[in-house]
């Protein structure tokens, strides 16, 4: 009699268990079709209506597009003079030391001067080499959630997205890499020498962390010139170079 009473009792459980997981698989499923109608809504507002862009296509055109911009950027970055003979994010003293700066080469310095600034970028154009693995690493891992966000933002939306998933990592990434290159071209022995000599005709004495400036500059290049190639890719058809490229973001509004 407890017997047969322990069976039912584990039959009653069992079917019990079988239904919370019947009733969990329903309200799974009517949740990933409210997402799915609501990203379907969101994709004819961005299309204009146009039923000929998938939730794949989407994703497969915002990851080549950064895959693009990623390339391009740390290509052009990694390249000497990357850095040093781009105007825009070639590296110059900290604001904090360029009093110091006008001081050294007033005191027949300039050269060391020079020297060091060379030394930051020649160390930024050897960390971004390190960008690449870190990037493909984010790319893959978007969603049609994201891809909407994305292609719904402003002209460089996939750039801020990228940043924000792997500012952190490649902060980590960079540092060590810069120091190292720092020390291989001799700037933190320039730099050394630089604020050494400042250091004994001034009282305001100066020691900024150099491989965490340069790494700070470092990101924010990699970053700008990802946005760039963004740009172009959202505002000249020509920049396109790919067909799912063309089919997405021709079909953008």
């Amino acid at each position: 009699m407890a017997v047969g009473f322990i069976a039912a009792s584990g039959q009653a459980q069992g079917l019990k268990g079988l239904l919370n997981k019947a009733q969990t698989a329903v309200k799974d499923s009517a949740a990933r079709a409210q997402v799915t109608e609501v990203v379907n809504r969101e994709v004819s507002k961005i299309t204009g209506g146009s039923a000929s862009l998938s939730h794949d296509d989407i994703i497969k055109g915002l990851k080549e597009a950064l895959s693009v911009g990623t390339n391009n950027g740390t290509a052009r970055l990694s390249a000497v003079d990357g850095f040093f003979k781009d105007a825009a994010l070639k590296i110059l003293m900290p604001a904090e030391a360029q009093k110091v700066e006008k001081t050294l080469r007033n005191l027949g310095f300039g050269r060391q001067v020079d020297q060091a600034i060379l030394s930051m970028n020649r160390g930024a154009e050897d960390a971004v080499k390190s960008a690449a693995p870190i990037f493909l690493n984010a790319i893959k891992g978007i969603t049609i959630q994201d891809g909407i966000g994305i292609l719904k933002g402003d002209n460089q939306a996939a750039t801020s997205y990228l940043k924000g998933k792997t500012q952190a990592e490649l902060t980590t990434a960079f540092r060590p890499v810069i120091e190292q290159s720092l020390q291989k071209v001799n700037a933190t022995k320039y730099w050394s020498t630089l604020f050494t000599t400042y250091n004994k005709v001034s009282r305001d004495k100066v020691n900024p962390d150099l491989a965490a400036y340069v790494t700070d500059k470092a990101l924010y290049g990699i970053f700008f010139q990802v946005g760039q190639e963004e740009q172009k890719i959202r505002q000249d058809p020509a920049a396109r170079v790919s067909e799912i490229l063309q089919k997405v973001f021709g079909a953008a509004k």
